[in-house]
């Protein structure tokens, strides 16, 4: 953590001293060489944790107890650090767009005006966006790290305001991706808001923002239940808020669609990871002993939340917005692994416990979604991005291998057999299953199946619909945007065909410290 907070200040210190022309390399270089010296040292602190109760659980807890750094956390925290190395590599493209990158030329100056035609001419690129991804890296490494809950509402705040800043800074489509921002941001703010005001609510029942003294606390019964319910459900409202559960998912497909892609890209998958990561602490460590209190609104939450996603994502005429929506259903498919909690005591031997398939399922949906955003950056014209969905039909005969993996991709998200996406639902429903939530169950199979139709009607426009006037046209990629594709691609075959190796890796990470 200190080494990505670290990279990220430094980055701030190029852009006020080094010259603009070389600001682009050294930012690139710095942030590249940053998360790869993190995930160096997060492979050997793993190497070298600490274990406890035959494999049960490892790590310690660091900075007073305030950050638990356990198997689930080091989990995480890699696949956060090789998503956020993904989204390094794809905000350094300028191949796609005439030499120049995603991000505003001037970002203060109005869209439409001199001084931004100016900056467009001249060439200009906000470099600023790389220490601000390190930030937004650092507190989404923070996030599911969080031992007790003001700690985790420093994490929220971290994460979110560089993704309010990115969100708003498209060179293309500037007053689309300045709405986006300022929507992101209006409802980031108010989600705070219900999040502060829980954990106020959470002290003032359990006397403590520790998370192991608010459970000892619901053990004993200690306080007023009605305090410790109404501030949990302001807790979940913050946190369901953050990966788009409905009914909190309004703001995702504006958001996704405005935003520039390398940054939708980054944010669908990195956020998830680390809300979803500190949602798992929150309700397994602090509210694990109250799970008959939680476990009911959390049912209807998934069930709401798989249907609205996979329902709107059907009457969706935009590839982003309806990736968006895609991702929306997904979040109703990990609160379902999130409800097959059950004590260690009634897990068969062999059998998968929930936290090891919510971490597995995380790790497939944040290749998956990375890699089609990706490749959603590749269709353009003249005007830039092409994403209204009639204009991708014929891209199959126009560039075979694009439209192949976008293929491969979305039937990963259906859940189609030697795919991750199967492996990751199989896993999700089974502990769900065992956990006796089978009427969500039923419901998430259902929305897979709706799901599905979403996904085939695209493969169907791009291989036998007719294209539109000239049709779609494919730009060719640096060899980064390259290299991300191709490792989306590959992770997602590979987790289908060979999931053992992760699923181990999930299993050994072993249950949260107390």
């Amino acid at each position: 953590m200190l080494v990505v907070f670290g990279v990220a200040c430094l980055g701030v210190v190029v852009e006020a001293f080094a010259p603009r022309a070389a600001r682009y390399g050294a930012q690139v270089l710095l942030a590249l060489a940053g998360l790869v010296a993190a995930l160096v040292s997060v492979v050997m602190i793993a190497r070298q944790s600490e274990v406890y109760g035959d494999g049960a659980a490892r790590g310690i807890l660091a900075v007073g107890g305030t950050i638990a750094i356990d198997g689930p956390t080091l989990f995480l925290w890699g696949l956060i650090l090789v998503l956020a190395v993904a989204g390094v590599m794809l905000f350094a493209e300028r191949h796609l767009d005439g030499g120049v990158s995603a991000f505003a030329g001037q970002a203060a100056a109005l869209p439409g005006s001199e001084a931004e035609r100016e900056a467009s001419t001249q060439g200009l690129d906000h470099t600023e966006v790389y220490p601000l991804l390190m930030f937004a890296v650092f507190g989404m490494l923070l996030f599911p790290a969080a031992n007790d809950l003001l700690t985790m509402f420093v994490g929220l705040e971290v994460l979110s305001l560089p993704l309010y800043l990115l969100c708003g800074l498209a060179r293309r489509r500037r007053l689309l991706s300045q709405e986006a921002a300022l929507k992101y941001f209006l409802l980031g703010a108010f989600s705070s808001g219900f999040f502060l005001y829980g954990v106020a609510l959470v002290y003032g029942y359990a006397g403590s923002m520790d998370f192991s003294d608010i459970n000892e606390s619901v053990r004993n019964d200690a306080g007023n239940s009605a305090l410790l319910l109404i501030g949990m459900g302001l807790l979940t409202v913050g946190l369901l808020f953050k990966v788009g559960a409905a009914p909190f998912q309004a703001w995702t497909p504006d958001v996704y669609q405005g935003a520039p892609t390398p940054v939708t890209a980054f944010m669908a998958a990195g956020t998830k990871v680390a809300a979803f990561g500190a949602i798992l602490r929150l309700f397994y460590v602090a509210f694990g002993a109250d799970r008959w209190s939680w476990q009911p609104m959390m049912w209807i939450i998934a069930i709401l939340t798989m249907l609205v996603g996979a329902l709107l994502a059907i009457t969706q005429t935009d590839i982003k917005r309806l990736l968006a929506y895609s991702s929306v259903a997904h979040t109703g498919f990990i609160l379902t692994g999130v409800l097959g909690v059950q004590a260690t005591s009634d897990l068969a031997p062999g059998e998968v416990s929930a936290l090891q398939a919510v971490l597995f399922y995380l790790a497939t949906y944040g290749f998956a979604t990375l890699g089609a955003f990706a490749v959603v950056s590749l269709v353009r014209d003249s005007a830039g991005e092409v994403t209204a969905l009639n204009r991708w039909a014929g891209l199959g005969k126009e560039s075979p291998v694009v439209a192949g993996v976008f293929a491969f991709l979305l039937l990963a998200m259906a859940g189609i057999p030697l795919t991750s996406g199967f492996v990751g639902k199989l896993a999700v429903f089974s502990v769900a299953l065992a956990a006796g939530a089978w009427p969500v169950v039923v419901v998430a199979v259902a929305a897979s199946i709706i799901a599905a139709f979403l996904y085939i009607r695209v493969i169907k426009a791009m291989y036998f619909d007719e294209p539109v006037g000239d049709g779609p046209s494919v730009a060719y990629p640096s060899v980064l945007t390259a290299t991300t594709i191709a490792f989306a691609a590959a992770a997602t075959l590979m987790l289908g065909v060979l999931p053992g190796p992760l699923l181990d890796l999930a299993g050994l990470a072993g249950q949260f410290l107390r």
